[in-house]
């Protein structure tokens, strides 16, 4: 069915790199948001910030459970595993274990903490340089070695 909807999605192995684009947009918007929020002092932005700082946990939550169900059936070198896949799995846990950390603090403080807050948006560089790091790794195995792809995909024909 959704190779109907999305043809594209056809020659995918697996749904993970349908996933992975939203924690990465949510996170740096919630990193960006708190910024500005102590910047400029706006309560409204540091809301908006936690929502897309909860919004962004809950997809690198459903980003990370769909990479570990499909990492045994990722067709790659032996090399390529033990280098990119294991770094970008750990790392990506690391993502998803400080992401819940700073959404619960920022929860219980709603929306930004006052005492720590330094520490706060320090961590959110933190998790920022991360999840760059991780999506480096999984965009290295993608364009590099074509993980979950296709090595010779069949010529595009159009219906119309």
């Amino acid at each position: 069915m959704l190779g109907h909807l999305l043809p594209g999605a056809r020659h995918l192995q697996n749904i993970h790199p349908l996933i992975v684009h939203f924690p990465i947009a949510f996170l740096f918007g919630a990193a960006l948001l708190y910024f500005l929020a102590s910047l400029a002092r706006r309560q409204s932005m540091a809301w908006s910030g936690l929502w897309l700082l909860g919004l962004g946990t809950i997809g690198a939550a459903a980003a990370v459970a769909s990479g570990l169900y499909a990492a045994e059936g990722v067709m790659v070198a032996p090399s390529v595993r033990e280098h990119l896949l294991i770094n970008h799995q750990r790392i990506m846990l690391g993502v998803l274990g400080l992401s819940v950390v700073l959404s619960s603090w920022a929860w219980i403080a709603r929306p930004m903490p006052v005492r720590g807050g330094i520490v706060f948006l320090l961590l959110l560089l933190v998790l920022i340089a991360a999840v760059t790091i991780g999506a480096d790794f999984g965009g290295r195995m993608v364009y590099d070695y074509n993980a979950g792809g296709n090595a010779c995909p069949q010529p595009i024909q159009f219906n119309g």
